[in-house]
């Protein structure tokens, strides 16, 4: 559940904001120079956040503090029956909202670095547009911006999905996604994987790997009603983040008002953010500073992967000390 130590911070209804802990002076080769601004990190609302800082060898997390960097996390638990009807605004406007205003304020800073990951990346371009002068770089990891692409099977299949009858049944339980999930490639996620792992003679430490992987991918949360509605029908159906047509507490969205710089690294491989879908940020955000990376790996690769650790983690830390 997580290698490195934190501590909470902060906390609003199921939300916890996490901060942790400066490794031990015998964990890193050489101390590291310390950064001023922290990152707050955004994941997903429908996985375990967990995943960033899966073991000591695949951890996002544990690269960033072994870079110098203060690290905050935000973990936002489990929907139960008195969040069914907390929507995206709530999750912004309140949930993200306060861990920024904690951060800042713990800090003495104006801005922070919010390193927005998949479904965590949506909500951090919504806020960073809404309040821009609160996040002094951003970085997004696996998200889509435009929902519409040829390519994502996802998408395609929930536009026909009836968001006012899933807003009105209740909350859904974290199995029902992880099972939409897995049928987008029925073979590879639920057959092929499993006969790898014994074609391959895996020794024991090969075997925790896998189950410790299999651990996290099963274990989603319930979603609240109110907020999974909203994001099927205003982004998968309706895509209105790419068409500059979304509001969030009437407000508009939009991504030509998000002029920091901006970093956006997605996956070659990734079947649940197709590339397209992530690549289309650069023609729609405002930011003269935009850079973007592209990793040969698959959508959880972009966090456990060999090729991920050895890429991901020090891209951002290097592209952050430029814009420091």
């Amino acid at each position: 559940m997580g290698c490195s130590a934190k501590r909470a911070a902060w906390s609003c209804g199921k939300t916890t904001l996490y901060r942790y802990l400066p490794l031990a002076n015998d964990e890193v080769a050489a101390r590291p120079a310390k950064h001023a601004r922290p990152i707050l990190i955004c994941f997903a609302l429908v996985n375990r956040p967990y995943i960033l800082d899966l073991q000591p060898d695949r951890s996002l997390v544990r690269r960033l503090l072994e870079a110098g960097h203060t690290v905050y996390l935000i973990d936002w638990g489990d929907a139960g029956d008195g969040e069914r009807c907390t929507d995206l605004e709530d999750y912004l406007e309140r949930h993200l909202a306060g861990c920024v205003a904690h951060v800042l304020g713990a800090h003495g800073l104006q801005a922070l670095d919010l390193l927005g990951v998949c479904q965590g990346g949506v909500l951090s371009l919504c806020y960073t547009a809404l309040h821009p002068r609160q996040i002094a770089n951003l970085v997004t990891l696996t998200t889509p911006v435009d929902f519409h692409t040829a390519d994502n099977l996802l998408s395609k299949w929930v536009r026909g999905l009836d968001a006012d009858l899933v807003c009105a049944t209740g909350n859904v339980p974290g199995e029902v996604l992880n099972a939409l999930f897995l049928s987008l490639m029925p073979m590879r996620l639920s057959q092929q994987k499993y006969v790898r792992l014994l074609a391959a003679g895996a020794d024991q430490r090969a075997i925790e790997d896998f189950v410790r992987m299999e651990k996290w991918i099963f274990d989603s949360p319930p979603q609240a009603a109110a907020a999974l509605a909203q994001f099927v029908r205003w982004f998968y159906q309706e895509n209105r983040l790419a068409t500059g047509t979304l509001e969030i507490g009437g407000r508009p969205v939009k991504l030509r008002d998000i002029r920091q710089p901006v970093l956006n690294l997605y996956a070659t491989q990734d079947h649940i953010v197709p590339p397209a879908a992530a690549a289309a940020m650069q023609h729609c955000i405002g930011s003269e500073d935009y850079e973007s990376c592209a990793i040969d790996t698959g959508h959880i690769g972009m966090y456990v992967s060999a090729r991920a650790q050895r890429e991901v983690p020090s891209k951002i830390a290097a592209w952050l000390r430029e814009r420091e």
